[in-house]
């Protein structure tokens, strides 16, 4: 199983972003997706979640409102729209996957993790 994180970059508050996450070697139609943030010596912690057929979304109050998560299963590929960044919002994304029917939201329960791409919010 390969998940494949792209999109990061450097960009400025108030701007937007638009990541991608390809799998392969993974039914991907069976599988709940996500994305982690971790910043600077922090733990690292989700800003989205959506379900196998994508029907259901999750999002913490951090980025409520300001990221949105979709996926195309056709294209094996999991998408995490940034808008409204802010500074606090730089660190690493992860993408992550799991067989299963719902949103989780821990990063325990992901079996499946891309290697990463940096987002860096600064003006």
């Amino acid at each position: 199983v390969q998940l494949q994180a792209s999109g990061g970059g450097l960009v400025q508050p108030g701007g937007s972003l638009r990541l991608s996450c390809a799998a392969s070697g993974v039914t991907f139609s069976n599988h709940a997706m996500s994305w982690f943030r971790q910043a600077p010596g922090k733990e690292r912690d989700i800003v989205a979640a959506i379900n196998f057929r994508g029907t259901k979304t999750y999002y913490p109050d951090s980025v409520k409102g300001r990221f949105t998560i979709s996926r195309d299963n056709t294209k094996n590929t999991v998408f995490l729209q940034m808008s409204s960044l802010k500074p606090e919002d730089t660190g690493v994304y992860y993408c992550a996957g799991r067989w299963g029917s719902e949103t989780y939201v821990d990063n325990y329960e992901y079996e499946h993790w891309g290697q990463g791409t940096l987002v860096t919010v600064s003006s």
